[in-house]
C-alpha cells in the first residue's frame, strides 16, 4: 500500500492539534509539517534526533 507523504504530515499536523506529539522518521514529511503548522500558526518544539523528528505542541500559558 503507498501512502501519500502529503496526506500523512497532514495526519501528523491534526495530532498535534489535538494536543499530541507526532514523530516521523522522513525529513520530507517533516518539511510539510513544519509548513503547515508555520501557515497554520502552531508553535512546537521540534526535537531533531539521529532516527527521526519529532513535533511537541507548545503549552500556551495564560
Amino acid at each position: 500500500m503507498i501512502i501519500s507523504r502529503k496526506k500523512l504530515a497532514r495526519v501528523k499536523v491534526e495530532q498535534i492539534k489535538a494536543g499530541y506529539s507526532a514523530y516521523t522518521e522522513s525529513k520530507e514529511v517533516a518539511s510539510y509539517v513544519k509548513k503547515e503548522l508555520e501557515r497554520l500558526g502552531i508553535t512546537v518544539y521540534e526535537d531533531v534526533t539521529s532516527s527521526g523528528f519529532w513535533f511537541i505542541p507548545q503549552k500556551k500559558v495564560m
